[in-house]
């Protein structure tokens, strides 16, 4: 769990921002008591490059890799520098190992990807997903992406996960040279789908079958699936709101620069004017320009806020495997007891309901007892398989319940931390954009002061 005590810090976010941006990411960190992986290793997202290939059609494409270098923890506190070990990915490779981690421990509220292409955007703001800024931003994701999969207490001890950050040969290869390229993307797809991770993917009719017929819902499942709907709800209002308010800002602040136009021309005409409205006109120049580094900033809290909102369908994402887990138990509790309303009906003759095997015996005559005794022995052994089917349906279930409460539970005090520090952090941003803007017309009042 959380524990601010801790020396393991997961940072998450941009490693190369300015010191204010990188104290705010700091404090946006989650830190998790004995996480193993990052005990060991450094993980980091260095950097992004747009490459241009044929696909598995044989088309060209364009598309983006990311470069993942990772370091071992004892080189940096031993005060030396090896060089990281290092492997490009691309998003797609991301999907499928988040893919796999969500069917594999279907109780774990996995961590999100960044969005694949924009959301909630200003109209300054570019939707390309090849787009520099956008790009650059989804890379700060896929490392915060990583980096919480790595403070994971279950996910981090994953083996695929392992092997996805770093460079493998595989196992069944003679040679001693490592991969690269292609080659290494294609052993470690190959690792990926040789767990048979996509035949235990439940389909989304059987889950929509077992959200409507599911008799006994687990109630706490059930309002945290609703708290999950609402979340999500509000989290993209709020980025609506803000999506709204950059592009009225952007207006107001680049109007500033028709007083820096004006001032500069009014001093063109003045002797003792002149030289004190150049000035204020430079300050409002500056303050027009100012807004384009003020909303870059602010889409690192439009996408913290969007991880959550994504956040949102990994949380309802584990109560819905929840309803799977408890409607197959229902079944197979209802299927137990119908073998053993057969066996009783089979047993004394007498049929309680109306059924086609009591219609047949009035229709064609009662079977040989021969007939009934092969029917009681088939009816015993599907009852002794329901029984043991129950009793391991039971289990699942409870230790699903269990483990996903616990990571709810995990999940709950993470995202109240993020969430908090986030909203502080943005409001701090507010507060100092509009000292600014103070100061640039308390300089503006000295300049006419001296005319």
């Amino acid at each position: 769990m959380a524990d601010s005590g801790s020396e393991d810090i997961a940072v998450i976010g941009n490693t190369d921002l300015t010191p204010s941006e990188s104290q705010n990411n700091l404090k946006n960190t989650m830190v998790e008591k004995g996480t193993s992986l990052l005990k060991k290793m450094e993980i980091s997202v260095a950097e992004a490059e747009k490459r241009t290939g044929k696909n598995a059609v044989n088309m060209q494409e364009t598309y983006t890799v990311y470069l993942i270098e990772t370091r071992p923890v004892d080189a940096a506190s031993e005060g030396t520098s090896p060089v990281p070990d290092s492997l490009w990915r691309r998003y797609s490779e991301f999907e499928l190992l988040r893919n796999y981690l969500l069917v594999t421990y279907p109780f774990v509220v996995v961590p999100p990807l960044p969005e694949k292409r924009a959301e909630f955007v200003w109209h300054k703001l570019s939707a390309d997903n090849m787009d520099p800024d956008f790009v650059e931003r989804r890379r700060v994701g896929l490392e915060n992406f990583l980096l919480r999969v790595a403070s994971h207490p279950v996910l981090a001890e994953d083996k695929i996960f392992y092997l996805f950050l770093t460079e493998q040969k595989q196992e069944t290869q003679k040679s001693l040279e490592p991969l690269e390229g292609e080659k290494m993307e294609k052993a470690w797809k190959e690792t990926v789908f040789e767990t048979g991770f996509q035949a235990k993917a439940d389909s989304r009719l059987k889950a929509l079958n077992a959200t409507f017929r599911v008799k006994n819902p687990d109630k706490r499942f059930a309002e945290m699936k609703h708290y999950g709907d609402e979340l999500q709800a509000v989290v993209s209002q709020l980025l609506r709101v803000r999506a709204r308010a950059a592009d009225r800002l952007y207006g107001v602040y680049k109007v500033h620069g028709n007083y820096g136009r004006v001032f500069s021309e009014w001093s063109a005409i003045e002797k003792e004017m002149g030289d004190g409205l150049q000035s204020a006109g430079h300050h409002m120049d500056a303050y027009a320009a100012s807004i384009d580094d003020i909303l870059e900033e602010e889409e690192h809290y439009a996408d913290q806020l969007k991880e959550y909102l994504f956040y949102a369908d990994a949380l309802r994402a584990v109560c819905r495997k929840h309803e799977l887990t408890q409607y197959e138990l229902e079944t197979a509790v209802q299927d137990l007891s119908s073998k053993k309303q057969q066996r009783e009906e089979l047993a004394t003759g007498t049929v309680r309901t109306f059924s086609l095997k009591g219609m047949t015996s009035k229709l064609f005559g009662q079977e040989t007892p021969e007939q009934r005794e092969a029917k009681l022995k088939m009816l015993e052994t599907q009852i002794e398989e329901g029984e043991e089917m129950v009793k391991d349906r039971n289990v699942e279930c409870d230790e699903f319940v269990k483990g996903a409460w616990t990571d709810i539970e995990r999940f709950k005090e993470q995202k109240d931390h993020d969430l908090r520090e986030a909203l502080i952090s943005y409001a701090i941003m507010q507060i100092s954009m509009c000292k600014k803007g103070i100061q640039v017309w308390n300089n503006a009042k000295e300049c006419f002061s001296k005319m």
